[in-house]
């Protein structure tokens, strides 16, 4: 689509992949930012070369300027978003921003948050979604405020939640929603339509980030429990577990029936089948230190375990 000859000055404030289809869908449409706001570029893969944020590659090809702040709080910063003039500030997947910045937009300044909100505020709100067992999730635009997450609402987009999602499928989803959601809020920032609406005090949770202890699978728990976790983990940074001294990370389980003590390993053959609390789940992709992913049976082609053995995890029964 053509560039619009009127259409509002925007500053787009992202970093990781999360946020690359939304600023894409932005462009596409017509709205392409005046500047583009997005972490400091550092090492990252396997060889710890300097790379940019997928952001900033996006932005880089698109002829959009690019800002990267080593500090959202410095004052110098927001005297350079003063200077962008911007009408709207799109934020998805960034920085908590202080007021004397998003105070700039002169519309509004709002965020894409991939969780119903108040539900899931917070740094990780896929990953505690699926923990949680949730069967519907969605993303939700707000207007900023100093408190995070707790804005007036703008928008709302649901969609349900497979069984088996990991969070790595469920986040690509998300990401497709969020920027069919950042444009639809623009339109109505741009048309004046939007009607902020705040959020309830009923339903709200947190979503802190994932921490190492939570990495640990909870094998006392019920098989449904155990499977969330696993999922909610998948493919990064994986759910792990201890086979004597070697760690082992599990990528993709099912719930079925079986029963033994919480890790325990019930069968390990045709299957690999393991026992939770209560319920057993069957172990569909795992990985040992130094090798690939592998579906159960082609792991148990290279690495002992038998029907008696148990999983352990550290901090848990």
């Amino acid at each position: 689509m053509a560039e619009r000859d009127t259409h509002p000055r925007i500053v787009f404030m992202g970093t990781p992949e999360f946020a690359v289809p939304s600023l894409e869908r932005l462009i596409q449409e017509g709205y392409k930012p005046v500047a583009v706001v997005t972490a400091p570029d550092k090492p990252r893969g396997r060889g710890q070369k300097i790379q940019p944020t997928p952001v900033k590659e996006v932005a880089r090809a698109h002829g959009i300027p690019v800002l990267q702040p080593e500090s959202v709080k410095a004052p110098e910063f927001a005297e350079e978003i003063a200077r962008l003039a911007p009408d709207i500030i799109v934020v998805v997947a960034f920085k908590i921003l202080p007021p004397d910045v998003y105070e700039q937009a002169r519309i509004g300044a709002f965020n894409l948050h991939a969780s119903l909100l108040p539900a899931f505020r917070g740094a990780a709100p896929i990953q505690r979604a699926l923990m949680a067992g949730v069967r519907e999730t969605g993303v939700t635009t707000f207007l900023l405020k100093e408190q995070v997450d707790t804005g007036d609402m703008l928008l709302q987009m649901r969609i349900p939640v497979g069984e088996e999602e990991t969070a790595g499928e469920l986040h690509d989803r998300l990401k497709e929603l969020g920027a069919e959601a950042v444009l639809k809020t623009v339109r109505l920032l741009e048309s004046g339509e939007a009607t902020p609406v705040p959020q309830p005090a009923e339903g709200a949770s947190v979503a802190p980030k994932i921490r190492p202890e939570d990495l640990w699978i909870p094998w006392h728990k019920t098989a449904t429990e155990v499977h969330n976790h696993i999922r909610a983990l998948s493919p990064y940074p994986g759910a792990r577990t201890l086979h004597g001294n070697t760690l082992i990370k599990i990528y993709r389980s099912r719930v079925v029936e079986g029963q033994g003590e919480p890790g325990e390993i019930v069968e390990a053959g045709k299957r690999l089948v393991v026992a939770c609390g209560e319920g057993a789940i069957e172990v569909l992709e795992l990985q040992q230190p130094g090798r690939r992913r592998l579906p159960a049976q082609e792991f148990l082609k290279g690495y002992s375990l038998h029907a008696g053995d148990r999983f352990v995890s550290p901090g848990h029964p």
